[in-house]
């Protein structure tokens, strides 16, 4: 029979499973909505969509370099002790190398596409994966990188996971140095490589800002504008890259040990699982003692 979008819509407002997903359960129960229900609950989808509303702020970043490619991705899932699963490893692994090899531009294109050529979907693959693990998990975000054979990558992933940093040196094999840039950017967490990169309109915000701390200290109007350019550069030296002290030899910038292996950073990302999620703050000892009430 034909699947309307009327009868997908019913079939997600009663499992919460995905319009694809949906799609195919009426098409392989030829439409009967019971039987489509039971068919997403054996595929564990349902169950997934279960917890679809949970907190997911946990999770690894993880690096997958391949040649002249390579790819940064971040999956998150509900605590942290999944992390140590090798279930959910071998999902970090699973994925990045599908993004690799796919290059999808967006999150979304990525959990549509087929995965190794079974029929499958990336989304579906998940699913299953949430089903055996019994916690919400979700790809986050991932970023994708090239080079040449004249590059080199950095890699580097902290902590087992909880900051990962991809960077990309041109004009230089030394893995080394690219991989010390990588652990600079992961512990000093700069935003832009250089000033060249900072808006204009953030240059003039932060100006005015300094002007106003400058003048509130009570520092003559003639000096003011002097002591806000001086400011300004402490303000670059924060944010900017290649303005920081190198983590490994304070006594030099970052512009200078990159020159002096005749290099430039081109790109960089930087992933801090969870940062950005609002987590929920559970009362651990309430939390206990509703079980114990219950009992």
């Amino acid at each position: 029979m034909a699947i309307t979008a009327k009868l997908v819509k019913e079939l997600r407002e009663k499992t919460g499973a995905g319009m694809m997903d949906c799609k195919k359960a009426l098409q392989e129960t030829d439409g009967n909505i019971d039987e489509a229900i039971d068919y997403l609950r054996e595929k564990g989808i349902s169950k997934a969509a279960k917890k679809a509303d949970r907190i997911a702020a946990e999770g690894s970043a993880y690096a997958e370099v391949n040649g002249n490619d390579a790819v940064l991705i971040e999956v998150n899932c509900e605590t942290d002790f999944v992390t140590k699963n090798d279930q959910f490893k071998n999902l970090l692994q699973e994925l990045a190398k599908h993004i690799l090899s796919e290059k999808p531009a967006t999150v979304e294109e990525a959990l549509q596409q087929p995965l190794n050529g079974n029929g499958e979907s990336l989304e579906q693959y998940i699913h299953s994966i949430i089903a055996k693990i019994g916690e919400k998990l979700s790809l986050r975000r991932f970023s994708l990188f090239s080079k040449t054979d004249a590059d080199a990558f950095g890699a580097y992933i902290h902590m087992g996971g909880n900051i990962g940093v991809v960077t990309v040196l041109e004009g230089t094999t030394n893995e080394q140095i690219a991989k010390d840039i990588a652990m600079h950017i992961a512990a000093v967490n700069p935003k832009h490589i250089s000033r060249d990169a900072v808006s204009a309109e953030d240059i003039e915000n932060e100006r005015e800002v300094l002007k106003t701390q400058a003048l509130n200290e009570g520092k003559p109007e003639n000096i003011v504008e002097k002591m806000v350019e001086g400011r300004l550069n402490k303000y670059f030296e924060e944010i900017c890259l290649l303005d920081q002290s190198f983590v490994k030899d304070p006594d030099q910038k970052v512009k200078q040990i990159v020159k002096s292996h005749n290099a430039t950073i081109s790109s960089f990302a930087r992933y801090e699982v969870g940062e950005g999620i609002e987590k929920r703050e559970d009362n651990f000892a309430e939390e206990v003692m509703s079980q114990v009430n219950k009992k």
